[in-house]
Parts: structure tokens; sequence; C-alpha cells
């Protein structure tokens, strides 16, 4: 019996009832056969270890898992950026939140319509437009499709007005990115690179912008305006350079709110096209929203601004590249901003290079004014205004070495001490005009080094913790979607393309049309002749005399550390 198990041994009195052992018909006991033993040994022993054919298949059901699962994570990640090459839903959408919460339709995105949704990037005939079209790059095409639409309900309606010379390199990109933060309508007063054919036709094809031309029926028009007969801007009065362009913003200003009132806006801004607004500290990054929470007596508001703190000399699109920016003084303790202003400064003339009294806007009302180009005023109240703790103007100046040539390009005056206080108004720009006239291409890069590139990363890392240098990465994450989505590219070929229409059209139909192009301007060259008669036409008002003579507000400096005592 003990055979028939094989090796494996029965334990004693196991046996008895074993259905191993049967009865035969002669009562005499018989043994299974051998197989039987055999499974029942096997339900009785105890589990033995795996064998080397259990390992090896389990073994392999590790590597077929591993080898799955990075393979399906792959699919998953295809499928996830597929879905996202097709851009996001198109903000106009019922179910889309970007209008401010607050206003009469929260569901509209708060921008104007594009002129096409074909992308291209067929090169336009200006040299300045590579920066504008996609690189080669990955990325996620999230303005894609989108139409700006904007809805006259949307409140508060918002403005902005310039008077440039600059090319679509910097235009479209500065003029988008407002649009994509709540800005609806642009006055552009244009003359030099931004007048040509190439760049004013692009600029007409884009909704919600109002190009003027410096013509000189604006020329004549503007000679006739009240502000020559008035005191508050008399001392900036024929000047040249940056005298003689602050005079013209005023000008451009005093026009703009006029077509403001008439095109129902709420709110107006004077930026130039180096300047972008930084809406922090709203529930959205808007500036819609950051108006909207404005209470409604507040006449004007103030946003200090932040300046750009270049960190190489080689920058071509500042607001894709230029991510730090020094802080203004009403946005420090001044503890900070004093203890560390030696370091800031770096031997210039001040703390900021250019100036660091902001920029305002304005609520449209009746007698509103310009007050130079940073401030607004009222010729009947003064204004009541705030300025906010958070939200500021970024400025981008000197952030790139040919900002050097270009602003000697537009002056005439001597590089002497002397003759640049005629024409500049702050110290830095004086500096900068007279090197760039005298200096070699070589002292002029050793100059920029010294006094506006940022080199020394000790130095940056210590006004980085104590608050003085900031990084904000905002613009440039929004500019550079609107590039990879093919946004500017688009407007360009599209503007192209209409061109190309209306000037055959116009062939066509030169010949029933030539009194009437004989006897008036285009009429996007020109304000309207009602117009004209409205502002020649009105009013001397009674005014408060310290009202009216509140001085125009130049660009100023931020506080010295000789103040300090003065306190």
């Amino acid at each position: 019996m003990s055979n028939s198990f094989g090796s494996f041994p029965l334990r004693e009195n196991r046996l008895v009832r074993s259905p191993s052992l049967r009865l035969d018909s002669t009562g005499q006991s018989t043994t299974m056969p051998s197989h039987h033993h055999h499974h029942l040994h096997a339900a009785l022993r105890p589990s033995p270890l795996p064998s080397s054919s259990s390992t090896q298949s389990f073994a392999s059901k590790i590597i077929a898992l591993l080898t799955l699962l990075p393979l399906s994570l792959a699919a998953l990640a295809f499928v996830l950026q597929w879905k996202g090459d097709r851009g996001l839903t198109d903000p106009t959408a019922a179910h889309a939140r970007w209008a401010p919460r607050g206003s009469h339709n929260h569901e509209i995105f708060p921008g104007m319509e594009s002129s096409s949704s074909v992308l291209s990037t067929k090169p336009h005939h200006s040299s300045d437009c590579s920066s504008l079209v996609r690189s080669g790059s990955p990325s996620f095409p999230y303005f894609r499709d989108w139409k700006f639409d904007y809805d006259s309900n949307l409140r508060p309606k918002i403005c902005i007005t310039t008077s440039t010379s600059a090319g679509l390199n910097q235009i479209l990109p500065w003029l988008y990115f407002h649009k994509v933060i709540g800005v609806s309508t642009f006055f552009l007063f244009v003359e030099g690179k931004a007048a040509s054919p190439d760049v004013s036709e692009v600029l007409q094809s884009i909704p919600g912008v109002k190009v003027i031309y410096r013509t000189k029926e604006l020329e004549e028009q503007q000679a006739r305006s009240r502000i020559w007969n008035e005191t508050w801007l008399s001392s900036f009065f024929y000047k040249p350079c940056n005298y003689e362009l602050f005079v013209k913003q005023s000008l451009n200003m005093e026009m703009a709110i006029v077509m403001a009132r008439d095109a129902g806006m709420d709110w107006i801004l004077h930026l130039d096209t180096d300047e972008m607004m930084h809406p922090a500290g709203a529930s959205e990054y808007s500036l819609r929203q950051l108006l909207l929470e404005i209470p409604g007596n507040v006449d004007m508001v103030i946003f200090p601004n932040y300046e750009s703190s270049v960190e190489r000399d080689d920058i071509k699109d500042p607001f894709s590249e230029v991510s730090m920016f020094k802080k203004n003084y009403d946005h420090l303790p001044k503890d900070s901003y004093f203890g560390m202003y030696k370091e800031s400064t770096r031997g210039n003339p001040n703390y900021f290079l250019t100036y660091g009294n902001g920029k305002s806007a304005a609520r449209i009302q009746e007698h509103l004014r310009p007050n130079g180009a940073h401030r607004w005023h009222n010729y009947m109240k003064t204004p009541n205004e705030v300025k906010l703790e958070e939200a500021a103007v970024l400025h981008y100046t000197y952030s790139k070495f040919s900002d050097l040539t270009s602003r000697r390009d537009r002056c005439g005056c001597k590089p002497t001490k002397e003759d640049v206080k005629r024409c500049f108004m702050l110290e830095f720009d004086r500096a900068a005009f007279i090197i760039a006239s005298t200096a070699t291409e070589e002292e002029m890069k050793n100059w920029y080094h010294e006094h506006v590139v940022w080199g020394d990363k000790e130095l940056k890392l210590k006004l980085l913790r104590k608050g003085i240098l900031t990084r904000i990465y905002s613009p440039m994450v929004i500019v550079q979607g609107l590039r990879e989505s093919g946004v500017f590219s688009s407007v360009i070929a599209s503007a192209e393309t209409t061109l190309l229409k209306d000037n055959f059209l116009a062939s066509i139909g030169s010949n029933n049309s030539a009194k009437a192009v004989g006897s008036e301007s285009p009429p996007s060259r020109k304000m309207g002749g009602h117009r004209e008669q409205q502002a020649t036409g009105r009013k001397v008002l009674e005014l408060d005399t310290k009202t009216a003579h509140e001085k125009a507000v130049p660009p100023l400096s931020p506080p010295g550390v000789d103040e300090i005592f003065a306190e």
C-alpha cells in the first residue's frame, strides 16, 4: 500500500476512512489505481512552492503589463493633444464665462470680431512682421478660431487711445492683448511707419479700431482747439522732441474723448504702444472686471507703472521675451524702497529709467479733458480719483538695444548737455540720446549693458527676494498664445485679401466716383465735419479758476533717496 502512494508517507489512522480502499465482492480489501492515489494526496498534502514554469508565467504577465501601460498612456496623451490642437471652445458660445461677473451679459467674451478665421503664414510686405507668424515649436493654440465678438450689452465699455509711429510687430500684439483683457475700442492716431499703407490697411481692417491720420485737416482742426487758449499745457508749447510729442498726445486725447462719447464708451485710457495693462487684483485677469468693481463715484483710476528689466541685449519681441519688472514706489514698503535704492538704480539718475508716475483711466463724462499724457481732468470739478494697490501699467522701456538709435532718429537736437534739456524731460532720456549720437556701436553696447541690462544674477536674486523686482508672465503667455494660434498672421492675410478686392472694385467704379473722390477725403483719414463744427462751436464755460488751470502732469521720476530727509 505504501508503494502505491510513492514517496508520500501516510499518516497513522488517516487511511481508515480513505476512499482509496474499497471492498470487493469477496469482502477483501483492494487498492485503487495509482492515479487515484495521486489525486487524493494532491488534495491532502500542503501546497508546494511555485514551480519554475509558474514563475516564468508570472514574469511574462508582469513584462506584458509594463509594455502595455506606457503604450496606453502614450495613446491617451495623443488623444488629449489632438483635442487641444482643435483649440478651446469659442468663448462666444453660450456656455463661455469670459464676461466679467456683474456685467449685463456674463456669457459673452469681451472682444472684437477678427476679420477672418483662415490661418495663414503668408508674409506681409512689411519687413517687421516676421515675429508675428507662428513658430515651428509645438504649442496648444488656445486662441485659434476665437471670434473676439463684442456685445453692446457688456459693461463697462473700455477704449484706449494712443499716438504711435510703430509697426505691426509692436501694434498687433499690443492691440490684441488688450482685446483679450476686455478693451473693445481703439483710437489710433498714426504717423510715420504706422501711417504707411502696409501697416494702416491692416489696422483699419480690425473691427473696433479707428485709425486717424495726421493730415493737414487734422492739424488745422487741432490748431483751433481751446487748449491753445488755456494755461494748463502752455509750458510745453513750442518746444521740440518730447515736449512736442506731449502736446500732440494731449490734443489727440481731447479728440478721443469726443469719439469715445459718440461710441458710448464708459472708460478711456491713454497708453503708448510699449505699455500694457496688468489688471492684477481683480477677481479675473480682466481690465473690464477691474473697472466694473470701481465704485460709481470714482472719476479716475490711477495705475502705478512697473518698468521692464531686461536680462539680455538681443531681445527682439519684448512682449514675448521680458518677464522681469521693477515695481513702483507706490507698491513697495518705504523701508524696502529706500533701503535698496542704491542697488536698484545701479548708478542711473533715478530709480526708474524713465517716468514713474503711472497712467490713468477716466470715466467718460461731461467736461472731461486731458491733463497731459498721464492724467485726465475735468473743467467743472476736481476728479475723485483712486490709486490701485495691485494693478499696474507695464512699461517696456529701452527693452531693445535698437531703442537707443530709434529715439535718437526721432529728434534733431544737438547731443550736448544744454541742448538735450530743451528736448527731453527725463535725465536718462538725455543721457541715452547723447550716447546714441556720439558713441560707436561697441561703446553703445557697453553702455546699454551697464545701465539697462540686468546681468548680475546675485543682485537680481537679492532684489527679487526684497520685492523690488518681480516676475510677471501673463502678458507673455497671452501674446505667445495669440501668435501660435495664428491670430496675427490671419489678420494680415485677411487685410491683404480685402485690399485686393477693394482695389478691384475701385478700379471698376473709378469713373463714376471721380467727382466724389475729388470733393472729399477718405472718411478714415480725418474727423467728420460735424465733429469739427462741434469742437469749434463749443461755448466758453464759466470755470472755477483753480479747476480750469490745473497744470498738466508731465512724466515724473520716482522719489529719490534725498526725499527721505524732506519727509
